[in-house]
């Protein structure tokens, strides 16, 4: 899977849209401040490292995002028109921990989170594209978002911080105090968690199966898929976005 340089901006400006549309204010203001100053790494971040895990490509980030955001707000609508409580949590919280459940995949301040993988014969026959980078601190995804929210001065509800921390389900056993509780005391106290989980395992099934008919994908559209989004063509005035994408896909 690659995307182009139209398709990276196309889905960054998206990203930006969403921001702008689902929040407000002061944290509206500092959310836009904190993409914008990871902007260049975010757009062209992959939001997996393994090839046939999710959206291992260049752009696979905010891709992957986008999409998490649209199925969590969806499941939300199915999940309410069901029967289900959601009275004790607010739309806005869930998109808060859609935007930003993988949030620590961009890095720090000073270093990206994915490297390429030196090793030719590890992509080859492993499928290793990326490595996680040797010079960032070791932290948990989630945790890495937490610390980069709280370091850029984005307040955050009891609920999203519930829900960015525990959006791997039970794949994390870090998760289990919250998800296999012993007594009804300790249970979640919403069903937050539980929709941003499936929000995430939803879109990353998605982008496997993407990439598992890749081939069927390139006889419909070509050698580049179609993003995520079908917003129409945006170009970019950053001349440091420009310089990135040129080093990526050459002159024009």
């Amino acid at each position: 899977m690659k995307l182009t340089e139209e398709q990276i901006v196309q889905n960054w400006k998206a990203l930006l849209r969403k921001i702008d549309t689902n929040f407000e204010g002061e944290r509206k203001a500092k959310l836009t401040n904190l993409y914008e100053r990871f902007s260049d790494s975010m757009m062209l971040a992959p939001a997996s490292g393994i090839e046939h895990f999710h959206n291992c490509f260049a752009g696979g980030y905010v891709d992957h995002v986008l999409r998490v955001m649209d199925c969590a707000e969806q499941l939300y609508d199915l999940w309410s028109s069901m029967g289900a409580d959601v009275s004790n949590y607010s739309k806005e919280e869930l998109m808060f921990c859609a935007l930003n459940h993988d949030l620590g995949k961009v890095g720090d301040n000073e270093n990206q989170y994915y490297v390429p993988n030196p090793s030719e014969w590890h992509r080859k026959n492993q499928g290793k594209i990326y490595d996680p980078n040797p010079n960032i601190q070791h932290m948990t995804v989630p945790h890495r978002s937490i610390w980069l929210l709280s370091n850029y001065g984005i307040t955050f509800s009891q609920n999203e911080m519930i829900g960015i921390l525990t959006h791997d389900g039970v794949y994390d056993s870090a998760n289990d105090s919250y998800l296999k509780p012993w007594g009804k005391e300790k249970a979640l106290w919403n069903n937050l968690p539980i929709i941003l989980h499936h929000a995430d395992h939803m879109a990353s099934r998605i982008e496997y199966e993407n990439w598992k008919n890749k081939d069927k994908v390139k006889k419909a559209f070509g050698n580049n898929p179609k993003p995520y989004t079908k917003k129409p063509k945006l170009s970019t005035d950053s001349n440091s976005a420009q310089d990135m994408f040129k080093d990526l896909f050459g002159d024009k």
